[in-house]
């Protein structure tokens, strides 16, 4: 029962009995709409294949672009006399500036000896 309702192809008999009613219908005719309907069909496959060619292009393009470094834009300068960051609305941290001669080592053992670092 199932298989009534999908059809398939059609077969050697069906083929025959759809050229005898074309013949009926289109007589004379027949080559002239076999030739439209050939170049409407090769239109058709012209227009899709156009519009594959678009969206290729446009696809390369955008995987091209995206490949592209862009640098990040730099933070505008924030003079000194402001408080709080305008853009983020946090407060600024000052950090003091301390001369080389009495800042602490970074480390407590030196990083390329491994020997301990003597204040």
């Amino acid at each position: 029962m199932l298989h009534t309702l999908a059809w398939g192809m059609p077969g050697l008999g069906e083929w025959i009995v759809i050229g005898i009613i074309a013949t009926i219908l289109f007589g004379k005719r027949l080559p002239e709409v076999g030739r439209s309907l050939g170049k409407g069909i090769v239109e058709f496959k012209k227009g899709l294949k156009g519009i594959e060619e678009d969206i290729d292009t446009n696809v390369n393009q955008q995987a091209n672009a995206a490949s592209l470094p862009t640098a990040p834009a730099a933070p505008p300068s924030l003079s000194t006399d402001y408080k709080y960051d305008p853009y983020t609305g946090e407060p600024i941290r000052e950090e003091p500036t301390v001369s080389r001669e009495t800042q602490k080592p970074a480390f407590k053992f030196d990083p390329y000896t491994g020997q301990p670092v003597n204040p």
